[in-house]
Formats: C-alpha cells, structure tokens, sequence
C-alpha cells in the first residue's frame, strides 16, 4: 500500500486537516526528536480519521455551530452594544417591552457618558426585556455565562468519574464493590433533581468563600466578563458548576468501569503487570488510551447536555440570577409576557438549540469516526479509482 498522498482523492478540508496535524507534528518533533518517525502510523491514522469526519454533513454542520458558539462566547462582550446591566428608556412609551427595531432615546447627560452610551436615536436589534436591556447583548454575554459554566464543569466533573472508573475496573473484587454502590446511589436519583438540591444550598457558602478569596472570585468576574459589583449574583452560577461537578461523574464512572474490566484482560496489560511496571502507569498509558474513543464521544455530547442543564437551572431559579445575563433566565424572565413579547423566549431558546445541536452533531459524526468498521467504510469511499492500466497507488 502507498502513502496516504497515493491512495486518497483529497479535498479543501481534507488538505487542511492535513496541515493542522503535520504542524501538531512538527511541534512535538522539536520537543522529542524522533516522535514523528515513532508515531508515523498513529499519524496516518489520525489523518485518516480526519478524512472521515470531513465527508460527514452532519458533523461538519455541527462543527460550523460550535465554532460559531465559541467564538461568540469568546468575542461576545466586547462586541455587545450595551452592557448587560444597563436599562435604557425607550422612546416608544407605548409599549411596555421593546419590540425588534424599536428607536430608543439616549439623552445627552452625565449619566449616559459614565456608562459610554452615545447621545442620539439608535436601534435596538433584537429588542429589549422588560427592564429595557437590549436583548442582543444580553444574548452575547449569555453565550459567555454558557460558555464557561460547560467548560468549567466538563473540565472537572468527568475527570472525577474517569479515574474512579479506572480504579473501580483495575482492581475489581471490595474496592469495585464499594465505588460501585456508592455510584448507585447517585444514578438513583435523578441527576437534575440533585442538581437543584446542591444549587440551592451552596450559594451562601460560595459566596462566603469569594468573598475571604479575592483572588479566585477576581478570575471568575473576568472569565464570566462581569462587573466587580455582581460578585454576589456570580455565586449562583459558581454553585451551579460545583452542583453539576457532584452529579455528572456517576454515568462516567460507569461507563470507564466496565470498559476497563475487559481492557485489563489484554495481553499487553499482562505484560505490563510482568514487567513491573507502576499500576499508575499501567492505566494511564496502557488501559485510558485504548478506551479513549467512547469517552470522547461521551464528553462531546455532554458539552450540549451541561449547557441545556444550566439553562434549566437558571430557567427553575436556582442557577443565574440578575442581573447576570443567562440563556435559561432570560427565557424565565419573559415567559411572563410570552406569547405578546415572544422575542423574550424565542430569541434565548433558538440560541440553546443551535449550541445543543452543534455539540450532538459532532458527538454522532465521531461515534462513527472512532469506530474502526464504520471509517473503514467511509474511507473506502475516498480511495482513488484504479487507473485502467492498473497504476494507482494501492
């Protein structure tokens, strides 16, 4: 068989993916000398795995989505007209909320030159909530509450059950026993049941804690992009990732465990263990790699279960409150005047949905990826022809 460059009929994205990896390549050439030449199947397989992914419609939908998401969460309050806490008086004072294009009235005073707001008539984009807030920036500061609360969560939560399922697999017999029933006893409630119960106790001792640790409680104000004044309301979100950490290791623990029980039957692990190797060792760069695929799949969908699961939150009352600008709160907030100011939940909702599918998307697309029989048959498709002499590169 020739080279991947011989045997693939490559397109736009196909060269790029190729790009990325040879350049993910180089840098760790320069690190380790001699870990190209060491890795040169993994490589292949990797590009592979790209070619693959990059015929898949859905998922290059999804990818579109999520790229989208990210950089709105990133760029979003720097590119929002109007802070997410400052009310605005309509000129139109016939309706009570702003609807879409309604032309507000922004005086020339000292007021509005404190918050940065141009004197003059402006438009409003998507409209305003009922205190007058321009929905649009509160939607791109939402993004930004999302954003971290999923990344912060899926940046621990999982973790946790990860390595209890390793140890829970590895070592079996008691050990297994006891990780196990306790993991029971957390799927048999039901995790967003859990989750409003953690939620509604934690908010007075995290704020506590930000409030004795200026440090931490000034990182989250900037990643959250909110103001020093709102470190208070910012508790509730805080709580609401330390209440998801609580309830989302269960399913990864379950998972990871029973994949462990058949990887530690493989005859390298044997090896491993005859070798002397440290059992540390032995999970993570013999078992955890090998078991890998479905845990990305896992983690990939679970970025859209957190960001719908804060939302719900936020939506029963117990996640973001004001003035902080959240998805689900905003969705609570003008279900009060809902069907009349519809943007209020129409707008918030369509913004969840596209985050949630783009996630769901991708998750699909790589379950079939990292599956060895179902690349193999999408690969297939992406071989060259034969020449009719019999020239090409198989």
């Amino acid at each position: 068989m020739g080279s991947i460059d011989e045997v693939y009929e490559k397109k736009l994205l196909d060269k790029l993916s190729d790009k990325m990896i040879d350049g993910f390549s180089a840098i760790a050439e320069k690190i380790r000398p001699g870990w190209r030449e060491r890795n040169k199947s993994r490589i292949d397989e990797w590009k592979l795995m790209f070619y693959a992914f990059n015929r898949s419609i859905p998922g290059i939908i999804g990818l579109v989505l999520v790229i989208a998401y990210v950089i709105v969460a990133l760029a979003g309050p720097y590119l929002a007209p109007f802070r997410y806490d400052i009310p605005l008086q309509f000129f139109d004072k016939n309706s009570y909320l702003a609807p879409p294009r309604t032309v507000i009235s922004i005086p020339n005073s000292l007021l509005a030159t404190k918050f940065g707001l141009t004197p003059g008539n402006h438009t409003l984009l998507l409209g305003g909530d009922d205190y007058g807030r321009d929905l649009w920036s509160r939607l791109l500061y939402g993004a930004r509450t999302s954003f971290v609360v999923s990344i912060l969560v899926m940046a621990i939560g999982p973790w946790i059950g990860i390595i209890i399922g390793l140890v829970s697999g590895y070592y079996g017999g008691k050990v297994d026993e006891l990780i196990m029933r306790i993991t029971d006893m957390f799927l048999s409630f039901p995790g967003l049941i859990l989750a409003i119960a953690f939620s509604a106790v934690l908010p007075t001792r995290i704020s506590g804690f930000l409030s004795s640790h200026k440090t931490i409680a000034s990182i989250l104000l900037k990643l959250f992009a909110l103001q020093p004044q709102h470190v208070g309301a910012m508790s509730y979100l805080v709580s609401v990732i330390v209440a998801l950490w609580l309830v989302w290791w269960p399913g990864y623990a379950r998972l990871v465990r029973g994949m462990t029980l058949g990887a530690r039957e493989n005859l390298y692990v044997e090896a491993a263990r005859a070798l002397g190797i440290p059992t540390r060792w032995i999970l993570l760069r013999h078992i955890f790699p090998n078991i890998l695929g479905p845990i990305l799949v896992y983690i990939t969908l679970d970025f859209g279960g957190v960001i719908l699961t804060e939302a719900g939150l936020s939506f029963l009352g117990v996640g973001a409150v004001p003035p902080i600008a959240d998805w689900g709160r905003i969705i609570y907030d003008g279900s009060a005047y809902f069907p009349n100011a519809w943007w209020l939940v129409f707008f918030p909702g369509l913004a969840i949905l596209l985050a949630v599918l783009g996630f769901n998307l991708i998750g699909d697309t790589l379950r079939d990826v990292l599956d060895p029989k179902t690349r193999r048959s999408i690969e297939f498709k992406v071989k060259k022809k034969p020449a009719a002499g019999g020239g090409a590169g198989q």
